[in-house]
């Protein structure tokens, strides 16, 4: 941690970084720099950071990270007042009126929301992630000043209390280090990993560190070896210019490769590591062919990432050869260009601006990343489900594939076809039905490797399922499945409320058409509705009950009370807002009663479950339901079948469940004693006729003791 400094030891520390200003910017804009520093250093006066600094030290470090990355002069001024909206009386409109629009913007995509108070702090980090991400998108500037903050914070943590100390380390390594990475900010990244390991295991960062160092000697000397065998074959082929360096792994990720492949710290630090630069990308092969005549080549190790870069931009070849003594050595041959892009990301763009485009294409890489994190957030229902789909999408071991047009699609590690679907298009990916790889056809949970060449085959009227929600990867994906059914779902649940609105009123011997406008809209007001298909939508869910509802649209109405019964008739098409229990699991024919439950609908039970005997509790929730004349699909019901343990007796079963039209859905078989075993059949069937012609079915066999329902 820096040292403690005194209020006039700050205003030092701006002459610091005024000079370094002046070296990139013109005067005027150093100039109001200086304007905005003082208003800056007056507003905070008197604050103080945990470690007794006077509070203006932090924006200050914060605006000379990004002087050491040439930001322009408006995210410069915007990290010295970025804090002045959460922890002093400026607001939004002062700074917009002293600095400009721009700047205003861009302090408030950085801040905080601390004026709304959050159920917890998930809920909080979660809201702030989000926001920052919509403020990204307006101006990509807000993440850098974000990831500069978050570092000087990370630099100071030893000041903080323990249990906050924790809780930022975490944060951090969860949120900050991965965008770091996924902006291609290597720089960041490292020092985010390493302070954040430190402060979340410190023992295991000190064991590690100090195992590391005492390794780290007996290396020295092979890794010369190494370079200057190298060095000797690239200069007898007059390859030049090169730069060969011994590469070293930092701490937080030989722990992680430890952790992910149950590995020794010996067993990794066996593995050597060396980068080599050059100026132009055919030397950069050249490079290449001459390491690998020198040293043999590992089979499968061998990454171009030059030709298809990775997701953040980053460029270089990766090769893993046989050393001396058999040692395994991992080779990075890159440009200069290139590693500075793989150092410092989209910060680049401000770095090396005439880098042959290479920073530019990085904005245009983040700016695409970005877009499809817009897209997530659209269609996310809340903030934690946002930072769920977030997550996912910041851990990128890429898979690259390509589309039958020879496209490249880079996708994270583990992704399946329709995270394919998704990623061409959201409408591809809801009307998906199958795929292609290798123009061979495949199931569309197939997990994709790279290389393969990818086909969606399409359907009109096809949708998403909600079994893809178990394996998909990524975050569009989860999203656009999750977005698609919560939108199925609300209109089911409408339906189902108008049909649940108009029985209540059945009973009371009135129609929807016996209620006034004005009634409706005074309850919709009552219930900070804003339409009666909303109200619909409520009641479907279960989230209000409609006997309770309709009593109150006609409490002043005279009205005859009918004991006639007017049951809901059950069709098996009501979609999500209508489920069967698994407790008792209901099919067709059974007598069965209707629980209204809040943010599912109807959960059906037969009328003689365990479950039901409570109703005197919540009668309101409970309804009175029947089966429809026709009723559609096919219901799970368990059935336990006794059988003697014989060689062919499963199959057998399972033969006769085929030919009566049972599908098996699940199978378990337990072992009673050497002459009994008993198999415990889910199966799907039609109704209590098909479930009792199985049953029948059943006991014909000599091998079958017993048949049961459960």
């Amino acid at each position: 941690m820096q040292g403690r400094l005194s209020p006039r030891k700050a205003v030092f520390e701006f002459a610091d970084l005024r000079h370094e200003l002046e070296t990139y910017l013109a005067p005027e804009q150093v100039a109001e720099l200086s304007h905005a520093y003082l208003v800056a250093e007056k507003a905070h006066e008197g604050q103080r950071r945990f470690s007794g600094e006077p509070y203006i030290s932090h924006p200050l470090a914060v605006a000379k990270i990004l002087a050491d990355m040439h930001m322009d002069y408006q995210s410069i001024m915007a990290a010295i007042l970025h804090d002045v909206l959460e922890d002093t009386d400026l607001d939004k409109a002062a700074i917009a009126e002293k600095f400009g629009h721009e700047v205003a913007e861009l302090v408030d995509g950085v801040s905080k929301l601390d004026q709304i108070k959050f159920e917890n702090r998930i809920e909080a980090q979660a809201e702030n992630l989000r926001k920052m991400m919509l403020a990204m998108a307006r101006d990509i500037r807000v993440i850098l000043i974000k990831l500069a903050d978050r570092l000087h914070n990370m630099r100071t943590l030893d000041a903080l209390p323990l249990e906050k100390r924790r809780r930022i380390a975490k944060e951090t390594l969860e949120i900050y280090a991965p965008i770091a990475n996924r902006l291609g900010m290597n720089t960041f990244r490292i020092e985010f990993e390493d302070i954040g390991f430190s402060f979340l295991y410190p023992i295991r960062h000190r064991v590690l560190k100090e195992a590391v160092r005492k390794a780290r000697g007996n290396r020295k000397e092979l890794i010369r070896d190494l370079e200057s065998n190298l060095k000797k074959r690239l200069e007898q082929e007059e390859i030049a210019p090169f730069t060969i360096m011994g590469r070293e792994k930092h701490l937080y990720s030989l722990y992680k490769k430890m952790r992910k492949k149950d590995l020794s710290l010996s067993e990794i630090m066996d593995v050597y590591a060396l980068r080599i630069l050059t100026d132009k990308v055919d030397t950069c092969y050249r490079i290449l062919g001459v390491t690998h005549h020198l040293y043999k080549p590992v089979h499968g190790r061998f990454k171009d990432y030059i030709a298809i870069p990775k997701a953040n931009g980053y460029q270089s070849l990766h090769t893993t050869v046989i050393g001396p003594y058999g040692i395994p050595i991992e080779v990075q041959i890159r440009t200069v260009d290139m590693d500075h892009m793989a150092e410092n990301g989209i910060a680049a763009h401000w770095l090396y601006k005439s880098a042959n485009g290479i920073a530019g294409d990085a904005e245009k890489r983040a700016r695409q990343w970005l877009k499809g994190m817009l897209e997530i957030q659209k269609d996310t229902g809340n903030s934690k489900e946002f930072i769920e789909h977030i997550k996912v999408d910041l851990y990128p071991d890429e898979t690259y594939v390509f589309t039958p047009g020879g496209d490249i699609l880079s996708l994270p590690s583990g992704a399946t076809a329709v995270d394919f679907a998704y990623a061409v298009h959201t409408d591809v990916g809801n009307a998906c039905i199958s795929a292609k790889i290798d123009r061979r056809l495949v199931p569309l949970s197939t997990r994709l490797t790279s290389g393969q060449t990818v086909e969606i085959i399409t359907a009109e009227g096809a949708h998403p399922n909600p079994a893809w929600l178990s394996f998909v990867a990524t975050g569009k994906a989860r999203s656009n499945i999750r977005h698609w059914l919560k939108a199925q779902q609300e209109g089911e649940a409408r339906v189902l409320g108008q049909r649940l609105i108009e029985r209540a009123l059945m009973s009371l011997s009135l129609a929807l058409s016996d209620i006034s406008e004005k009634r409706i809209m005074g309850l919709l007001k009552e219930l900070k509705l804003e339409n009666f298909e909303q109200l619909c939508e409520e009641v479907g869910l279960g989230n209000q009950v409609a006997p309770l509802v309709v009593r109150r649209l006609v409490s002043d109405l005279p009205v005859e009370e009918s004991h006639a019964v007017y049951p809901l008739a059950i069709r098996g098409t009501e979609g999500m807002v209508v489920t069967y229990a698994k407790c008792c699991r209901p099919i067709p024919g059974d007598m069965i009663i209707g629980f209204l439950s809040a943010g599912r609908g109807i959960v059906i039970h037969r009328d003689n479950c365990n479950n039901m005997h409570d109703i005197s509790k919540s009668p309101e929730k409970y309804i009175f339901i029947q089966w429809a004349d026709q009723v559609s699909g096919e219901f799970q019901v368990e059935l336990r079948v006794d059988v003697l343990n014989k060689r062919g007796v499963l199959a057998t079963v399972a033969n006769i469940l085929s030919e009566n039209d049972a599908n098996i859905q699940n199978v378990h078989i337990d072992e009673r004693d050497n002459r009994h075993n008993t198999i415990s059949f889910l199966l799907s069937i039609r109704d209590r006729d098909h479930l009792a012609t199985v049953i029948r079915r059943l006991r014909q066999i000599e091998i079958v003791t017993r048949v049961m329902r459960l």
